[in-house]
């Protein structure tokens, strides 16, 4: 008997099984809120203007395409560990790595934190976004929650978050959402994330922060000041970034993982560990997305131009959260409004199980089972449709 006939059919994936289902639907007016992809105003996956001028100067040039380091393009390591740290930072105790996007950046990191704590656990919020309780799962950690979302309040459960920190082992590994959390929407206030980091320091936890919306929540800025809140507590930690939505690099798998340190002598271990973890997984990452990144992020004109072409993706989804709601309630349904206090591409609707098969089932529209919904995939085109259909699974 061949060793193949041992496996067993996997469960789909709960998000991009979505996506098969919804290209095999035959109907017209079918809305896939499912996925995690900003659409324009077409209902097209833009081309940033930004992202064209760096890509067409980079195909300029003509190069072959050779292996990249490692650890990746280092113009690209150092322009997104700005971006994440600011200038200020001690560049010499963070080590960057370029990673298969941001879920390439989590499990380089699950790897790396395995070899080093293998009885740690891994505390993940609840709910959070599915990837993460697999990811650290087929790692080989035990995968638990911490409080996060209070349903009946529409909104984070502080007082659970720290109780559930509180009680946590030392050594424990705390995935946190730096912004526009998946799947909520909800985000910790500035006055309690000092309240997080400050328990995490007292109680010796060993914070993964994952920051894959950075500029789709309050601004780029705004988004990033949690991780300057850490370095500023003095703590080591784990930070994955993706350049997937804020560049519209979806399938150049742009991402990195960072790692604070102690010291220069400690990141230098570091980086040797993460660099044979990365070269026995898939060798070296792609070029061409770091390549677009990087000339983006070091040219004055083109970064301008992209944080201007991210204010507008911004503004546009908390624009179209208040259109969602106007929509529900001018259809009968009055108590959804919490949906335009949410940050980030999705919304926690709070529609049922049975309701979301509903949706999918009687009119064509994918979202998760658990009531997530893309609203950056919303526009013109569909919005009325989604609104009317969410009121009348409601009703």
């Amino acid at each position: 008997m061949s060793l193949l006939q041992r496996a067993e059919l996997a469960p789909a994936d709960p998000i991009l099984g979505l996506t098969e289902a919804y290209n095999k639907d035959e109907r017209t007016d079918k809305v896939n809120l499912g996925v995690g992809v900003y659409l324009d105003e077409d209902g097209k996956l833009p081309l940033m203007a930004a992202v064209r001028e760096a890509q067409q100067r980079y195909l300029a040039k003509g190069l072959a395409h050779g292996y990249l380091p490692i650890d990746g393009l280092p113009a690209y390591r150092e322009a997104v560990r700005d971006l994440a740290f600011g200038t200020e930072v001690d560049s010499s105790r963070i080590v960057t790595v370029e990673a298969l996007g941001g879920t390439g950046a989590l499990r380089i990191g699950a790897d790396m934190l395995r070899q080093l704590a293998e009885e740690s656990t891994v505390l993940v919020s609840d709910p959070s976004w599915e990837n993460h309780r697999a990811l650290f799962t087929r790692a080989g950690f035990t995968v638990d929650s911490y409080r996060y979302y209070d349903q009946d309040a529409r909104g984070v459960d502080f007082d659970g978050t720290l109780a559930s920190l509180r009680a946590a082992e030392p050594g424990t590994v705390v995935v946190l959402h730096a912004c526009c959390h998946n799947p909520t929407g909800y985000d910790l206030t500035d006055e309690q994330w000092d309240r997080v980091v400050d328990l995490i320091a007292e109680r010796e936890l060993f914070p993964f922060i994952d920051m894959a919306y950075q500029g789709f929540g309050a601004g780029l800025e705004q988004d990033g000041a949690v991780v300057a809140k850490f370095v500023a507590k003095g703590l080591s930690f784990l930070l994955s970034t993706s350049y997937s939505k804020n560049f519209g690099l979806y399938g150049q798998r742009a991402g990195a993982l960072h790692a604070v340190c102690a010291d220069a002598d400690e990141a230098a271990r570091l980086l040797s560990q993460l660099k044979a973890i990365v070269r026995t997984n898939y060798s070296n990452p792609p070029a061409f997305g770091a390549h677009v990144v990087a000339t983006i992020l070091a040219d004055d004109a083109l970064r301008a131009q992209w944080a201007d072409e991210l204010e507008h993706m911004r503004v546009r989804i908390a624009t179209l959260r208040e259109q969602l709601v106007a929509g529900i309630e001018a259809a009968g349904v009055t108590d959804m409004g919490f949906i335009a206090q949410q940050r980030g591409m999705f919304s926690y609707s709070g529609l049922t199980t049975q309701q979301m098969v509903r949706l999918r089932d009687e009119y064509g529209i994918y979202g998760t089972n658990a009531g997530r919904l893309c609203v950056a995939a919303l526009n013109d085109g569909n919005l009325a449709h989604v609104a009317a259909a969410i009121a009348a699974v409601r009703a």
